[in-house]
């Protein structure tokens, strides 16, 4: 029992971020931007929401008119359900209205749909939401939110990220298209990079650097407070299935003897590209650094997704250890990985050279970060 509620409370801890307005406007315009008509007559439901803290159903909600939806719908969790680990407090928009259930409002998810002027004031907004209580806990793993999954047209949220493996199957499974937050790293998941490297999923308009900010409910883990609000930092990014237009702008490129003369890269500048041990492929350790004049495979940071553009390069595999895509020209033994290890620690344990790109510096093995690997299309 008690590693059960732990591993309950590191989950809460993790799924417990709002995210902000801006942000999400600032995402979404893009597409808006690239098809003004992307979401006109379409059905958004925005699973895994509280919809009366939600910067998404206030977004979208505020701009039904604008983006000429047919139906937005958003859905929460119950609160017993989602086992808040900083508590619930249902707000006077609930408890004010006469569906209001003291009960229900602790074990029942609950459900609000935006699709006509109720208010008849010749628009339709947010004061036109309609809302009730589901028949369940609203886990979008349910028969009835599935249901709701499969009348919509696009999934659009910011899901728990314990459970984000699970819902990009979900979604993915409905064959729908979304827009969702995800951890950066979730990108190099076996269950991930496959739709990443088949176009089915890329990064979205928003750029990597710096992180995403989020406001959260932990006291004990703020990284700032802005106008009374406690917001913490995480290593999250955009991805879609959603096109939008900076994803086809081609990355600006430098011959490779112009990096190394010119790079700001330390690393790059002065140096000679190095060829894997294990790889058919030069490792390029940074995304400015990919040469235009180099035709054969390269191993290039997961940040290059951020600027990748399906038209000037081909995305082939990654460096990991199953060689799933068969790409590896070497496999390291057990007594190989020992020995580098050694080597670099100058104590015993093994080095697991295969999960990685490895190349020879000082006549020993030495592993890069996580690597994609591309080629440039001719």
């Amino acid at each position: 029992m008690a590693n059960t509620n732990l591993g309950d409370a590191k989950a809460a801890k993790n799924d417990e971020f709002y995210t902000q307005y801006h942000d999400i406007e600032y995402e979404v315009n893009a597409y808006i931007e690239y098809n003004p008509d992307v979401f006109r007559g379409k059905t958004i439901l925005l699973p895994c929401d509280d919809p009366e803290w939600s910067n998404f159903t206030k977004y979208f909600a505020q701009n039904f008119d604008r983006f000429g939806l047919k139906r937005l719908i958003s859905t929460s969790y119950a609160p017993e359900s989602k086992k808040y680990k900083y508590g619930y407090e249902p707000t006077l928009f609930e408890t004010l209205d006469p569906k209001f259930d003291e009960d229900k409002t602790k074990t029942h998810g609950k459900i609000f749909v935006l699709d006509r002027d109720k208010t008849g004031d010749g628009r339709i907004d947010v004061n036109d939401l309609d809302w009730d209580y589901l028949k369940g806990d609203g886990d979008f793993r349910s028969d009835e939110v599935k249901r709701l999954r499969d009348e919509a047209d696009f999934i659009i949220t910011n899901p728990p990220f314990s459970l984000f493996k699970e819902f990009l199957a979900w979604v993915v499974e409905g064959k729908k298209h979304f827009l969702m937050i995800a951890n950066k790293n979730a990108i190099t998941y076996k269950e991930v990079f496959p739709l990443v490297k088949g176009n089915a999923l890329w990064s979205g308009r928003t750029e990597w650097s710096g992180g995403m900010w989020f406001q959260t409910m932990n006291d004990e883990d703020v990284d700032r407070v802005v106008d009374g609000i406690k917001m913490k930092n995480v290593s999250s990014i955009w991805i879609s299935s959603i096109d939008h237009g900076r994803r086809h702008q081609p990355l600006p490129l430098m011959t490779m003897a112009d990096n190394i003369k010119f790079s700001r890269h330390k690393d790059v500048r002065g140096r000679e590209y190095q060829h894997y041990d294990n790889y058919d492929a030069i490792e390029v350790p940074h995304t400015d650094a990919i040469p235009s004049d180099y035709d054969g495979v390269m191993g290039v940071p997961i940040s290059f997704l951020d600027k990748y553009c399906p038209e000037q390069f081909e995305i082939l595999g990654m460096c990991e250890n199953l060689d799933l895509y068969g790409l590896k020209t070497k496999v390291y033994t057990t007594d190989e990985c020992r020995k580098a290890y050694f080597d670099k620690f100058g104590k015993k344990g093994t080095y697991d050279l295969n999960a990685s790109g490895v190349v020879i510096q000082d006549a020993h093995y030495e592993k890069v970060y996580q690597r994609i690997l591309i080629r440039k299309i001719l």
